[in-house]
Formats: C-alpha cells, sequence, structure tokens
C-alpha cells in the first residue's frame, strides 16, 4: 500500500505543479459601447450607450489552450425608436447586470490570445425612459437570459487586454408599451485585466 501511495505521489506531483503554474486570479474592469437590437413592425435601432462593467477573472489552461471564467458587475444600455404614423416616440434603455462568462481560448503566441463562450446575465435593475410619450412603457424584462462572446486579447507582463463582441442569444423583453418586439442587447467590450498571481 505505501509502494502505491509513493507511486501516485510521483506521478501526480508534476501535474499539480503545472496546475498551479496555470492558475491566476485578479481585477478586471472596461467600458462598452452597447445598443439594442430590436425587430418589430415600425421598431428600429437607435443611438449607442456608453457603459462599464467590473469583476473578478480567473484563468486556468496550459500553454496554449485556457478557460477564463469571470463575474463582471455590467451598466449598460441603448436606444430604439417606435414610428407610428407622423409619431416618433425614442426610448432610452439601461442595465444593471451581473455577468458570468466563461470564455475558452487558444493562444496563438505567447501574448496574442483569440476566445469565445456563452454568457449569464442576471438583470439586477431595468429602467427605460420614452420622455414625454404617454402611457406605461415599462417591458417586463426577463431576470435571466444567455448570450456569447468572441474576440481577441493580448497578454502583457501581469496585465490581460480583452476586446471582445457580446451577442444576446435570447429575448430581454417580449413587447414594449404593448408592442409586440424582439428587443436583444448587444455590445462591444475593451477591458482590462491585472493578474495578481
Amino acid at each position: 500500500m505505501l509502494k502505491i501511495n509513493i507511486i501516485l505521489f510521483v506521478l501526480l506531483m508534476p501535474l499539480g505543479k503545472g496546475l498551479a503554474q496555470e492558475f491566476s486570479i485578479g481585477p478586471k474592469i472596461g467600458v462598452s459601447q452597447g445598443n439594442i437590437a430590436v425587430n418589430g413592425t415600425n421598431f428600429s435601432k437607435g443611438n449607442e450607450k456608453l457603459g462599464y462593467h467590473a469583476g473578478l477573472f480567473a484563468r486556468l489552461g496550459g500553454n496554449r489552450i485556457y478557460i477564463q471564467p469571470e463575474v463582471l458587475y455590467t451598466s449598460t444600455g441603448g436606444e430604439f425608436q417606435n414610428v407610428q404614423g407622423n409619431n416618433s416616440v425614442t426610448y432610452s434603455a439601461s442595465f444593471d447586470r451581473l455577468d458570468v462568462p466563461l470564455m475558452g481560448g487558444f493562444k496563438i503566441a505567447r501574448f496574442f490570445r483569440v476566445q469565445a463562450g456563452p454568457v449569464a446575465t442576471f438583470i439586477i435593475d431595468s429602467a427605460i425612459d420614452a420622455g414625454s410619450a404617454p402611457g406605461s412603457t415599462d417591458p417586463d424584462y426577463n431576470t435571466a437570459t444567455l448570450a456569447y462572446q468572441a474576440g481577441i486579447g493580448v497578454d502583457i507582463a501581469n496585465m490581460i487586454l480583452d476586446f471582445k463582441y457580446e451577442g444576446a442569444l435570447g429575448k430581454h423583453a417580449e413587447a414594449i408599451a404593448g408592442f409586440p418586439t424582439d428587443q436583444r442587447q448587444n455590445q462591444l467590450m475593451v477591458s482590462l485585466g491585472i493578474r495578481l498571481f
């Protein structure tokens, strides 16, 4: 029994050492440019909104392939328009979210990466403003949706720079002000992470 334990220890020690060398964790902050894609009668996309995100990331993997889970507080939004006859209403939507991306990546060089993966989004708070338009405009937003992110990254010393596009895989709302629409949140993201170890 002692011999088996010694053999297992000798075999698993390099694996454990390798995993320890490929693990890093740290804070992450960034900015985003968000918009709302709508697909409904008389609806169209409006202006984009500047947002931000902050949270934590971890990196696990080898010399080529890695996974990078993240937990981020995200503030984002966008504008869209509804035209009924001669009347046009511009809606400005804002979202406070908890985003949980799970990125998988491939290192092309020691410092350059490509990555993609799913994102679970949980809406903490939301607001929509239609200016002076009459009637209730608050939609019944889904509290949780699924999205995807894809992009590139650069590693410089203990810093990681990520450039990603996020697209929604599910609807945020079924209708706005009583008008049926397929409303989805998309954004371009630039973020900086610091590897603490």
